[in-house]
């Protein structure tokens, strides 16, 4: 019986050691011997054979990624641009995986264009690289169903051991004629911001312009909001037209923005008028300037989210020289909608015309996008863009976290700076879009895989002129947000690919973009 005690001092001494050993290995990474160990000192999570991601839940997904797990699709409003930066520039020499909700909000890009129009630089923080490369045409091929296309082409970046990696998700076009019946709630700011010359007359031509293109299923009501809302016109039908014409012109401005009471009386009409086949919408007007009411962000933004679970979607829509940008794009991402900005009668025509189908009507709900790098091929990579739409990579198969709306000819493009490892060949990465039916809830998945043999010798040889728009477009934005180059291509270099791919495409969007690349130069 003596020797217990010596037993038990030697079992907790061995004990002391074991916590002691664990404690030590844990401060250096602790990942096992057999595992690539990059130069932040953590692990890289083994590609999966089939190259599909990891499952959520799979201890590979968590590998080297947990510093982002708590990352939401929705940025909390007072910290959104540390966040940003902290995401862009975050080391991802130890992640695999790269998972973000879709966007197809173009404000960013609308808005820029105004400021440097006007002989202005746009701030850093409302430029937004996805929205600039979403605002233009792309060359991907549309799916026989319902779902995605998913695309993938890249190049080497010559002389550095990098490369640009494109990913483009595609869905099918209908025409007006085809799309569901669409109930419309447009809520609209009459407050005094809205007094800018030419503003209201904007939203009036705009509104106009929708109304004549609306089909015989359609409903339309109208809220206007300043100190307080006014319901101009519960639901009509979209074949009374000029009763629909005649609130529209009723319009005027009055004093304060009071956007909480405008959305909340534009959503208790769109409740009330719910209906199960159509598309049930709020479109907001504005400039997103709220300083009456509650005009802390987080309560409208929860007041929205609240209305997207219930199946009424938001499309945020921009106008006027002073403008809450960030609001909008928030207000957009809680509404399950989308944000875009108009400045003219052009864009209002692009936006309620051209582009009615693709913004009113839906192909995908909570679509979010995964690209698995093969370690073995990438050092490591940066997303441009998506700062604000990253989420945790277990939450991709999580059918009740947030992702993205996507309307029918849609298209969202994610364009990657990797860092290639030496003289090594194989799949350089696995894109899956998963997305859910917008009626029946029930998920589906498509993917593509690329190889490293299959990049392209240069970014503006061997690509498509689509391709080579987008690494402009993308370029373009972070020279105007941190003046970084992508593609080692310095402004003059982006706006002469510009010119030249403006006269190869025939697209006058792209040749309005050469001639802002130019303006942004000379301001700088």
């Amino acid at each position: 019986m003596k020797s217990r005690p010596l037993a038990i001092a030697l079992a907790v001494l061995a004990l002391f050691a074991l916590m002691f050993a664990a404690a030590c290995g844990g401060s250096e990474g602790g990942a096992p011997a057999s595992q690539p160990m990059p130069e932040s000192g953590k692990a890289v999570p083994s590609m999966p054979p089939d190259g599909r991601p990891p499952e959520a839940g799979d201890d590979t997904a968590k590998t080297g990624n947990e510093a982002g797990n708590e990352s939401k699709a929705r940025a909390t409003p007072g910290s959104e641009e540390s966040q940003a930066e902290a995401t862009r520039r975050r080391d991802t020499s130890a992640e695999q995986i790269s998972t973000f909700a879709l966007d197809v909000d173009t404000a960013s890009y609308g808005y820029s264009k105004r400021i440097l129009d006007e002989g202005g630089l746009p701030e850093a923080g409302q430029v937004r690289p996805e929205e600039f490369v979403n605002s233009f045409k792309q060359d991907y091929a549309e799916p026989d169903d319902d779902g995605f296309t998913v695309h993938m082409d890249g190049a080497r970046t010559p002389g550095n051991g990098t490369a640009l990696l494109r990913v483009g998700l595609q869905t099918r076009r209908a025409s007006a004629e085809a799309r569901r019946p669409a109930n419309l709630t447009f809520v609209v700011d009459v407050s005094g911001s809205m007094s800018e010359a030419g503003r209201l007359d904007l939203v009036r031509e705009a509104l106009h312009k929708l109304v004549d293109q609306l089909g015989p299923g359609d409903h339309v009501s109208l809220v206007a909001f300043s100190d307080e809302a006014d319901v101009v016109l519960s639901m009509t039908p979209a074949t009374d037209r000029d009763r629909l014409h005649a609130a529209v012109e009723r319009l005027a401005t009055q004093q304060s923005t009071n956007l909480e009471a405008g959305l909340t009386s534009g959503y208790a009409e769109a409740a009330a008028a719910f209906r199960p086949v159509a598309v049930n919408r709020v479109i907001l007007l504005s400039d997103g300037l709220a300083n009456t009411g509650d005009i802390t962000w987080q309560g409208i933004l929860d007041r929205v989210a609240d209305a997207a679970g219930k199946k009424i979607t938001l499309l945020c829509v921009g106008v006027g020289r002073d403008y809450g940008d960030q609001l909008m794009e928030q207000l957009a991402d809680n509404g399950d909608g989308a944000a875009v900005y108009v400045s003219s009668v052009d864009d209002a025509r692009k936006v309620f015309v051209e582009q009615l189908a693709t913004n009113l009507d839906l192909r995908a709900r909570d679509a979010k996008a995964q690209v698995v790098f093969n370690p073995s091929v990438v050092e490591s990579y940066r997303l441009i863009g998506y700062e604000n739409r990253q989420i945790a990579t277990e939450d991709f198969r999580d059918d009740g976290k947030d992702g993205g709306e996507i309307g029918p000819g849609h298209s969202v493009t994610a364009l990657y700076e990797v860092r290639l490892r030496g003289g090594v060949s194989g799949q350089l990465a696995t894109a899956t879009v998963r997305w859910q039916d917008p009626d029946t809830r029930d998920p589906a998945e498509a993917a593509r895989s690329l190889e490293a043999g299959d990049l392209a010798d240069s970014p503006w040889e061997g690509t498509t002129p689509r391709f080579q728009v987008d690494v402009v477009a993308a370029g373009f934005a972070e020279f105007l947000r941190t003046g970084e180059r992508v593609a080692g291509a310095a402004p003059g270099d982006l706006a002469s690919h510009a010119t030249r791919l403006a006269a190869s495409t025939e697209d006058p969007a792209v040749t309005e973009l050469a001639g802002l690349i130019e303006k942004a130069a000379s301001l700088r």
